[in-house]
């Protein structure tokens, strides 16, 4: 059934693999993914974005992605305000700023994809577990917790020892969510300007670095953040 969502709504968004097998099989197709994230998400019909970008800037890792001076202006199809790149999932927290917006972006980004993946890899079929998963988010204060889950108790997973190694040493684990690059934590806060994320909407939400660190150590020290988020957790 087609989604429908209203102008500002704020949806999370969640795909992973075909039968929970990786989507990313080295950094180089999440730098790939993350371009598309980037330059998928304008008005204009992507068709040869990529091999236009392969031409001006041949490296996919970069701490930024600029919008060509040559190209139209960008009309955004959403406004994005975090993100997660795992090795067989991603996380994606946006909002609906015109009418198919999401949608129209999901379905650039996943065939976008499946594309490249299968041409790079010699690959036919399906990369993703179907239609990607979506949860609109209602409650304006449960909205900081889902950026929360997504680019920090993602990445957090990650750290040596796992979530548990990562809360007791909950200082060291956030600078190691706030270095990894497929994650929005570092774009938030001005370490990296890869020009993918809102940084208004997301000010909004949180004033500064450490008043988010706080809201972060509260919520999974204390507070359990799944039970706060409710039947919003994907995953």
């Amino acid at each position: 059934m087609k989604r429908e969502f209203v102008e500002r709504d704020y949806v999370h968004v969640y795909n992973r693999g075909n039968r929970k097998m990786d989507i990313f099989y080295n950094d180089s197709d999440k730098w790939r993914f993350m371009k598309m994230i980037r330059y998928f998400n304008n008005e204009e019909p992507s068709k040869n974005i990529l091999r236009q970008l392969f031409f001006l800037n041949r490296d996919d890792e970069c701490d930024h992605f600029e919008w060509p001076k040559n190209w139209a202006p960008q009309k955004p199809l959403v406004k994005i305000l975090t993100y997660c790149l795992k090795t067989n999932h991603f996380h994606l927290l946006m909002r609906e700023i015109i009418k198919g917006g999401i949608t129209k972006f999901m379905h650039k980004l996943g065939e976008g994809y499946t594309n490249y993946i299968n041409a790079k890899y010699g690959e036919s079929g399906r990369i993703f577990q179907g239609t990607y998963k979506s949860k609109i988010i209602k409650e304006a204060n449960v909205l900081q917790y889902i950026d929360i889950y997504i680019q920090v108790l993602n990445v957090f997973e990650l750290y040596p020892g796992g979530i548990e190694g990562a809360l007791k040493e909950f200082d060291k684990a956030f600078e190691f969510a706030m270095d990894y690059p497929f994650c929005s934590l570092g774009e938030s806060f001005g370490k990296r300007r890869m020009e993918i994320i809102d940084r208004e909407i997301f000010g909004e939400m949180f004033t500064n670095l450490e008043a988010y660190k706080e809201v972060a150590r509260d919520a999974l020290l204390v507070r359990n953040i799944r039970e706060i988020m409710g039947k919003l957790v994907i995953e």
